[in-house]
């Protein structure tokens, strides 16, 4: 972990490990707004605030909406 001026950052394989994804899933959550990425020094090494990515692991699917009936009962094959 790095830490920016009293904030903590992951590094990429951090965030992976944190969130137990690939790094194209993690530059996907990127792509989708989910989290930020921050480029730091020379070598263009990518950070994610802390902050943002424990959230992720916070997040849960929604309940909400109809319960789908299982395919027997709207295939006919039942």
């Amino acid at each position: 972990m790095i830490e920016v001026q009293g904030e903590q950052y992951y590094t990429a394989d951090e965030a992976c490990d944190v969130l137990g994804v690939k790094p194209a899933t993690l530059y996907s959550y990127v792509n989708r707004g989910l989290l930020t990425s921050y480029r730091q020094g020379i070598r263009r090494q990518r950070l994610y605030l802390r902050r943002q990515v424990d959230g992720l692991l916070e997040v849960t699917p929604s309940r909400e909406g109809p319960e789908i009936p299982p395919a027997e009962l709207w295939t006919g094959e039942h």
